[in-house]
């Protein structure tokens, strides 16, 4: 098992998406907001090393933000 302790995994979770050109990005000051495809109730998607592993869903527990895997996708292959 300790093969595994050396193992690195990048986890990455999106709360929604937009696509908007560079040059509004590089405009935007201090609390700019930018709007999502997402509602808040949608579930958020949890990718590992670029590949969607899991939705979920966020928790806030002791003043802490976390997020609860909800369903696992599942790859066929």
């Amino acid at each position: 098992m300790n093969t595994l302790d050396n193992i690195e995994v990048d986890i990455t979770v999106e709360l929604g998406a937009t696509t908007m050109p560079i040059h509004h990005m590089l405009r935007m000051g201090r609390g700019a907001v930018i709007e999502l495809d997402a509602a808040e109730n949608d579930p958020l998607k949890i990718y590992a090393n670029n590949t969607l592993i899991a939705h979920g869903e966020v928790r806030v527990e002791d003043g802490q933000l976390r997020v609860e895997v909800t369903e696992k996708v599942l790859r066929r292959g």
